[in-house]
């Protein structure tokens, strides 16, 4: 027996506090969580006055930008969607057929790699950062199409540095992690 459908009102509400904890779902993936449409998500959103997906994320990103002190925002890899400067950020990386090895279709490490130190730098309280060590994972291939959101986190710091934990999701799935120290100059 199947899930029983939310009323309107109860999938509404359910989808706002969604989009509240995850900005960063499509349509496509909300009509699969709630079971309805992609038709009936859009109409929900324009009920609830929720801009789409696009809209959001770019929504984020001028808010985010604004409080990078470490890089310039050409610098980033990626797009900076949430900063918290001292404390964590996200940024989204649409993997495209250019960054992929010909043979295999496997994106090439260097771009997930520049997506997670340039987020660990931008989301440090420092004018001036450089990266003096870090430790990488790459658990799983991913592919052109896949879109990879970096999240980091500032474990601790002492004296100049800053200890930062970066994770990379593609559909909810970790396919890398980084821990860096970094040096602030300043």
């Amino acid at each position: 027996m199947g899930k029983k459908p939310f009323s309107k009102k109860a999938r509404q509400k359910k989808l706002s506090k969604r989009l509240k904890e995850d900005p960063f779902l499509t349509d496509e993936e909300l009509a699969d969580v709630f079971q309805v449409s992609v038709q009936t998500i859009r109409l929900d959103r324009m009920e609830l006055g929720i801009p789409e997906l696009r809209e959001r994320v770019k929504k984020l990103a001028e808010e985010s930008y604004s409080k990078v002190k470490s890089l310039a925002s050409g610098e980033i890899i990626g797009e900076l969607v949430d900063l918290k400067l001292g404390e964590s950020g996200i940024s989204i990386l649409e993997v495209t057929k250019d960054m992929v090895f010909e043979k295999t279709q496997v994106v090439r490490g260097y771009y997930i790699f520049a997506q997670a130190n340039s987020l660990a730098i931008a989301v440090i309280n420092a004018e001036v950062a450089l990266t003096g060590v870090a430790n990488i994972k790459y658990k799983e291939p991913v592919q052109p199409g896949d879109k990879l959101i970096a999240k980091a986190e500032v474990k601790r710091k002492r004296g100049n540095k800053y200890f930062v934990w970066v994770n990379i999701y593609v559909k909810q799935r970790e396919v890398f992690r980084g821990k860096f120290i970094l040096v602030s100059l300043d």
